[in-house]
């Protein structure tokens, strides 16, 4: 089992801080003075980050974070090496005021630990470990278990193109609550997977990141909505430091995939003004689907023995059976897929006329390797400027100002674009009457139907680059603000009063083939026939048309760019005014906090007008627009009772105002620390969480989109115990999914439990462990389409696909029967047509488990010292129920269909010399269910290997190995679909290495 956390610097050399003990800032603090480790209340503004680095290295006894330590860059205090223990003495004790404050809380502390677990990951961490970019280092955290879109997730991440998300809990990544520098960023503006609205960490720059601080748990009674599985603070670089710059370039083993990243930085002081400007550049070239060998063909399907070529060129009659081109036909067309093309076979699908029309192979026209033609890593170039600033206007007064702006230019390809016949009313089966060209088995329907598709070929289109998705993106965050202290009431009180803007826009195409052109193109003019009592269009069709390839030109002829341009934002002004000493018990003084907001937020859309209607092929789009007013105010109180026992309590009250409905939430949160010794800490904590519904939820007009999914019904009543992959390969059908919002919706609501216990014994070593429980109700759920297909299935056959009963009068089955609708009547009755998705508040979620977190370092003299740290969360329970009525799912039944695991680890080793460091890491992802959701596929084990020279004391060259032993995915033999693995969790990279050179002048030394 492999476990991780993160780990120290060489310098934190002290491990196992007391329980007791109180942050030290050194000789030069001011009475009063305040750091703020998450969020941005420091009143000594100038002063702020020479102190934080204080708090870090007292977060690194895994008291602030349960995942264990933060960096420090000053040395904490030195322990003899055969002295294990530490005694708080008289002299250690902190001076008066000196406090620091900590995630998920307003009140500044003394001590850095508090009753809910935080894990901290610190810059260094992110070198030493080897996380390439944001994405990347979120995926190795164990509270982050939830399954998220990838690259390769074809299909949902078109409508997000380049987004990428956090889950923490396995909650859905709407449910977590993303900061930068302690305030909201605006949503990706484009709904996830087509539905909610979701924040994109891909665009947060890894190069100029402080540190990261993780909370898990509902803190809605701290930091409002959307705080429901836990919040994700990223804290940029603040404090003038010298100039400082670093070059990584890294490489693929096994070829594509390069990228580079330069990160600059620099401040100054001049008086009682300070700023810092941050830059980062970073560029990721694209990585095919045919450059990996694990997933360059459908050979590499191990489902089946005669794996289904890709079908470029295919004729079918009424009853979906295909009409044989002919192998010269495809012969001709060999050229194309990069000479790939071939003449191929669909075992059931062709009919054998002399032997009374018995099933037999069906032929088109197609290729093993153009299904890899899509994208493991995408094409992007970003750019990131960060500036910060403060003037001190007097001692007790500073103003300051953030602002962070970002663009990012992405070309992701998904695959080449599809074409069949789409009819004046907007049915989608893709039959014509063509009497002209008969099928010659056609006499068996007796119905003249004809039906063409076609995916297009790279000869076709003129190359990969006229086919891509492209996304370009800017976002902007701005914060202007006051913050000092005050005498009021004969208590000294810190206040905060600022205004944030942040604003995400993005200008998104998508190739896109236009109907009316291309049925002129291949099927010509419709003939007006009075004698055609089909009900379907008739036209005169060679379809020799269909089996020849286009030049550029005549497909540039059919395909347009559909272009939109969605924007979302956030403002909101916010006031904190904050105490350590309301009033004073024996115990020492009550701390207290108020805070009250006001804001706005909103998106939109802005599609390309033709999507909204049926211009394109396979899409009818939906708009959304709409903002919602917000306001709220709470208060925190922390009150020690007793030397060894605090506890702390929050409350707080948000109202909104969207689309003519008002509602209000009340939540709150209560924690205990308890301190029977100096060296152990019990805590726990419960709190309230909501989320306001999303925004597209609510504001989603109506529109449809092209689907697709095994008709399992069909599928089962055809064959005899078929898997649920026997009925995708056989049965895989296009529909029309149908999408509107829903403006009754109401917030969700959570609560979570946390209790856990910490144990320091001694400089060198802390554990900590930690149980959690989070509650969800009225979570808006917009059923997979996939599971209303199995469900639809289930109630018309009153049986699942194992044979168990099912209960046809259920919620699920009077639900998934008025969803899934398919024709009544014509050549294609009984075959699937439409599924309606509409969210409602419907689903009670629940997920409970552990997180255990322990660190360990010591010195060896002269060879060095070791730094050992591991975090892993194991899940007890994930359940969730769809309809009231319904059964509770287990997440983790493979029947069920939820492909996470149930636990995660991390861990990592580092050896450090004064000039010299390296450090392996190791994720573990556990088991999880495969794609057959029959059984599960086994756990996996990823390393990655780093080192750190200082050249000088201004030179730095750092290397990383990721994916040291250059493991491929998980192998799951029930995989049906491309990529073959899951793409969601793993990918074909393969090993990869990055090389790093840091060049730092003013300031301290590296």
């Amino acid at each position: 089992m492999i476990l991780c956390a993160a780990h120290p610097t060489e310098n934190a050399r002290v491990r196992g801080w007391p329980l007791r003990q109180s942050v030290e800032t050194g000789g030069d603090a001011g009475s009063g003075e305040v750091i703020k480790v998450a969020g941005a209340l420091h009143p000594r503004g100038n002063i702020f980050m020479r102190r934080i680095s204080i708090a870090i290295a007292l977060a690194g006894t895994s008291l602030i974070a349960t995942a264990a330590a933060a960096q420090s860059a000053d040395p904490a205090p030195q322990a003899d090496a055969d002295d294990d223990t530490l005694e708080l003495r008289d002299d250690d004790a902190p001076e008066q005021g000196n406090v620091i404050m900590v995630l998920g809380s307003r009140i500044p502390r003394s001590q850095e630990e508090g009753p809910a677990p935080v894990t901290v990951i610190s810059s260094e961490d992110i070198l030493r470990q080897g996380y390439g970019d944001v994405p990347e280092l979120l995926r190795s955290v164990t509270q982050n278990n939830g399954e998220t879109q990838s690259t390769q997730s074809y299909g949902a991440n078109t409508f997000t193109p380049g987004a990428k998300q956090v889950d923490l809990r396995g909650l859905g990544p709407n449910h977590t609550l993303v900061l930068v520098n302690g305030r909201r960023v605006a949503d990706f503006p484009m709904p996830y997977g087509g539905n909610s609205n979701v924040a994109d960490i891909s665009n947060i720059p890894i190069g100029l990141i402080e540190r990261v601080e993780i909370l898990s748990g509902a803190a809605s009674a701290i930091y409002g909505s959307d705080a429901i599985s836990g919040v994700v603070n990223f804290q940029l670089k603040q404090e003038p430091d010298g100039t400082r710059i670093d070059a990584q370039v890294g490489l693929t083993e096994d070829g594509g995939g390069e990228s580079w990243r330069i990160t600059g930085s620099t401040g100054f002081r001049s008086g009682p003004f300070h700023a810092l400007i941050g830059a980062q550049y970073s560029a990721q070239r694209p990585l095919w689907g045919y450059e990996r060998e694990i997933q360059d063909s459908t050979a590499d399907n191990s489902t089946t023995e005669d794996p289904l070529a890709y079908r470029n060129f295919v004729r079918y009659d009424s009853g979906g059976y295909y009409i044989d081109p002919g192998a010269s036909t495809c012969a001709d067309l060999g050229f194309t897929n990069q000479g790939t093309t071939f003449y191929a076979s669909r075992d059931g699908y062709g009919f054998d006329v002399d032997n009374g029309y018995a099933a037999t192979d069906g032929y088109f026209c197609g290729s093993n390797e153009a299904i890899a033609y899509g994208q493991i890593l995408s094409d992007r170039d970003q750019i990131s400027l960060y500036g910060s600033a403060g003037y001190e206007l007097s001692s007790t007064t500073d103003l300051f100002l953030d602002a962070q702006f970002g663009y990012s230019d992405l070309e992701l390809f998904n695959g080449f674009k599809t074409w069949f016949y789409v009819a004046p009313d907007g049915n989608e089966e893709g039959l014509f009457y063509n009497p002209q060209y008969l099928d010659p088995i056609d006499t068996y329907w007796l119905d003249q139907l004809d039906g063409w598709s076609r995916t297009f070929t790279p000869e076709e289109i003129g190359g990969f680059e006229n086919g891509m998705i492209q996304n370009e993106s800017y976002t902007f965050n701005i914060t202007p603000g006051i913050r000092g202290q005050m005498g009021l009431a004969g208590r000294q009180w810190d206040y905060e009063l600022y205004f944030n803007h942040a604003s995400y826009s993005s200008r998104m195409a998508w190739p896109e083939i236009v109907i009316d052109k291309a049925n002129d193109l291949f099927l010509g003019q419709p003939i007006d026939d009075p004698d055609n009592i089909t009900g379907y269009q008739r036209f005169d069709a060679d379809p020799t048309r269909l089996f020849t390839a286009l030049t550029p030109a005549e497909y540039a002829s059919i395909q347009e760019y559909t272009v939109y341009e969605p924007k979302s934002w956030v403002n909101n002004i916010q006031a904190n005014i904050t105490t350590t000493s309301l009033f004073e018990l024996p115990a020492g003084p009550v701390g207290f906090a108020v805070v009250a907001e006001a804001g706005k937020a909103g998106y939109e859309i802005n599609p390309d007008p033709k999507a909204l209607t049926q211009y394109y092929v396979g899409i009818q789009d939906s708009d959304g627009e709409g903002d919602r007013e917000h306001w709220g105010i709470g208060a925190e109180m922390r009150v020690p009772v007793f030397s060894f026992l605090s506890l702390t309590g929050a409350g707080r009250y948000d109202g909104y105002n969207y689309a003519g409905n008002n509602f209000g939430e009340f939540t709150y949160n209560a924690g205990a620390e308890l301190r029977p010794t100096d060296t152990i800490l019990v805590r726990g904590a419960i709190g309230t969480g909501f989320r306001a519904p999303d925004l597209h939820y609510v504001y989603r007009g109506p529109g449809t989109v092209n689907g697709g999914g095994a008709d399992y019904y069909n599928c089962r009543l055809e064959q005899t115990d078929p898997t649920l992959a026997d009925c995708v390969n056989t049965r895989y059908e296009g529909f029309i999914q149908q999408r509107s919002g829903n403006r009754e919706l109401l917030p969700e609501t959570a609560q979570s439990v946390t209790a856990g216990i910490v144990w320091a014994p001694g400089r060198i070593f802390d554990i900590s462990v930690d149980y959690f429980r989070i509650r969800m109700e009225n979570q808006v759920l917009n059923l997979d389409t996939n599971s209303l297909l199995i469900d639809e299935a289930n109630c018309r056959l009153g049986t699942d696909i194992n044979g168990g009963t099912i209960d046809t009068s259920s919620p699920t089955c009077v639900d998934a029967l008025e969803r899934v609708q398919r024709y009544e009547s014509g050549a294609s009755a009984g075959e699937l047509q439409r599924i309606s998705v509409v969210p409602i508040n419907v689903a009670r979620e629940r997920v409970e488990g552990i997180d255990v977190a322990l660190n360990s370092r010591f010195g060896m003299g002269r060879a060095g010292d070791v730094a050992i740290g591991a975090s892993y969360t194991y899940v007890f329970d994930h359940k969730i129920q769809q309809y009231p009525g319904d059964p509770t799912l287990d997440k983790y039944v493979p029947l069920n269909g939820y492909e996470i695991p149930r636990d995660k680890g991390k861990a990592y080793l580092t050896w450090s010399l004064p000039r010299f460091s390296t450090t392996i890491t190791g994720i573990r992802i556990g088991e999880m269910t495969n794609w057959n959701w029959d059984d599960k596929i086994d756990e996996s084990y990823w390393f990655n290997l780093s080192a750190q020279y200082d050249v000088t004391e201004r030179i730095r060259l750092s290397g990383t190995v990721n994916n040291l032993f250059d493991r491929d995915p998980v192998e799951d033999p029930s995989h049906a679909s491309y990529p073959y693995y899951n793409g969601s969790w793993f990918d074909a990279v393969g090993r990869r290495y990055y090389l790093q050179l840091t060049y730092k002048f003013g300031g301290e030394a590296l």
